[in-house]
């Protein structure tokens, strides 16, 4: 199996040599982009508030398989599930689109971004790494999948 560095660095490769991607292939990399960093911004809440993904199911009418799934970058939510997360999560949900970047965020609903309130934000960017997380024994295997999903 190749590992997601060997194969972004063919990829980076192929780029800078010119050989361009078909669309289609670009357009899937940007949805599995985007479920990746919409997981990511749903796990880091669900850890800032200190919720086990059964809670979080619970709160959200969920399952805990499919909060997993989410997390792990494995489906794109719907609209209203978002919805639903951020209601759960006692949060705001937004996406900010710029150029070919995507930001994702579930703010406090005060308003504040959670990097005003002197704690680590639970939101993603396409071009950070993900920061380690202190995971829980519940969670322990997802945080260890989520490593070695996203590199």
């Amino acid at each position: 199996m190749v590992s997601h560095a060997r194969w972004k660095f063919a990829r980076d490769e192929k780029v800078a040599q010119g050989i361009a991607e078909d669309p289609e292939v670009e357009r899937r990399r940007e949805e599995i982009s985007l479920a990746f960093d919409l997981g990511q911004a749903v796990y880091d809440r669900r850890v800032a508030l200190g919720l086990s993904q059964t809670e979080l199911a619970r709160r959200a009418g969920m399952t805990q398989p499919q909060v997993s799934k989410l997390e792990l970058g494995g489906t794109v939510p719907t609209v209203p599930l978002l919805a639903r997360l951020a209601r759960a999560m006692e949060a705001m949900f937004r996406m900010e689109l710029f150029g070919s970047s995507i930001r994702v965020t579930f703010t406090d609903l005060d308003g504040t971004a959670p990097e005003e309130a002197g704690t680590e934000p639970p939101a993603t960017e396409r071009a950070s790494a993900p920061a380690a997380e202190a995971e829980t024994d519940a969670d322990a295997g997802a945080g260890a999948e989520r490593a070695a999903a996203t590199g």
